[in-house]
């Protein structure tokens, strides 16, 4: 097996984020499920838009802010989604190149417009989003260059590929074909509501099909259908190689077989924005990994790389993260 070119290739729902600061009355009025993601159709997301005031406009989507991140520290990364050929494509394809990332999937020139996710921000920093994923559906097995994918270190995938058909399919292939090569698959749960959908099969990934989950608390325990952390922890650690859980201000724990590192959280001075923390997580410890860290450092990158997104509101890292880790680990 020749080395890896690229560190990380990520596919996943290329979507423009809109900011937006909200109480928890207005989040009361719609009905919405606070800090959760919900799927809304295109009339909804155009009424919500036309709803708010001082919006920030900004690429992101799971997958897409894990490899910016990942570029952030420094690592090559190469990112797969699916845009339309209009504004909010644009601002996406735009954003990502200036990151660093490569991204080379050609846009829709028909049917619905770039996704969007209207992610209203509350006082207490969670935050809830309305997604309408547009153009997102129409990523397929078509848009998965298997060159790139043997030349991945690691193919990381969003869990929230598995509501399309279509990229349902580009997710397996992309997953078969990283395993064909002799590279590794990793998968991030991406929502407990996005667990309870797919759980069945979600289980079957995790311990047949990937080597690498990221999951939080509560995502991980609503795989398992347990009540409590220790007994999710227990059963996936034999359901495939690495498993990174995190626990907000508790940490994270990262377990592989027998060896468990329990890692504390970072001090944040100001909690902000959560958005995008579990993302940033996810980019320091692929970074680690594949710049051949222990897990415990690179669990600790991970917690870093969160520390300094929760901190600020968007989903994006604000200063270079490669700096941030010299400064904190040398």
């Amino acid at each position: 097996m020749s080395d890896p070119r690229i560190d990380v290739i990520g596919i996943g729902n290329a979507i423009v984020d809109i900011l937006v600061h909200a109480d928890d009355d207005l989040l009361v009025s719609e009905g919405m499920t606070k800090g959760a993601m919900t799927l809304i159709d295109a009339d909804e997301a155009k009424r919500l838009y036309e709803k708010t005031d001082g919006a920030i406009e900004c690429s992101g989507g799971s997958a897409a802010n894990t490899i910016a991140g990942l570029a952030s520290l420094g690592g090559s990364g190469v990112f797969v989604g699916k845009v339309h050929n209009d504004r909010m494509g644009e601002v996406f394809r735009n954003d990502i190149h200036a990151i660093g990332v490569s991204y080379d999937t050609l846009p829709t020139v028909s049917g619905p417009p770039t996704a969007t996710s209207m992610v209203l921000v509350t006082p207490d920093a969670k935050r809830t989003m309305q997604t309408f994923l547009g153009a997102c559906v129409d990523l397929g097995p078509e848009d998965i260059d298997l060159e790139q994918i043997a030349d991945a270190e690691i193919t990381y995938l969003e869990g929230y590929l598995w509501d399309p058909p279509a990229a349902k399919e580009a997710f397996l292939k992309a997953a078969d074909a990283a395993h064909q090569a002799g590279r590794k698959v990793s998968l991030s749960l991406s929502d407990p509501f996005c667990v309870d959908r797919h759980r069945e099969d979600f289980l079957d990934l995790a311990e047949h099909h990937v080597d690498i989950l990221f999951a939080n608390e509560e995502e991980i325990m609503t795989l398992y259908q347990v009540e409590n952390f220790n007994d999710a922890l227990q059963a996936v650690r034999s359901h495939c190689e690495v498993a990174a859980l995190t626990r907000s201000e508790k940490g994270s724990v990262v377990v592989s077989g027998d060896e468990v590192h329990i890692v504390d959280a970072e001090v944040v001075d100001t909690l902000v924005d959560t958005t995008g923390a579990g993302d940033a997580y996810a980019a320091g410890l692929l970074f680690g990994l594949t710049s051949g860290r222990d897990l415990f450092t690179s669990a600790r990158i991970g917690g870093i790389c969160a520390a300094e997104c929760i901190s600020h509101l968007g989903a994006r890292s604000n200063v270079s993260f490669k700096a941030l880790i010299e400064e904190k680990l040398g």
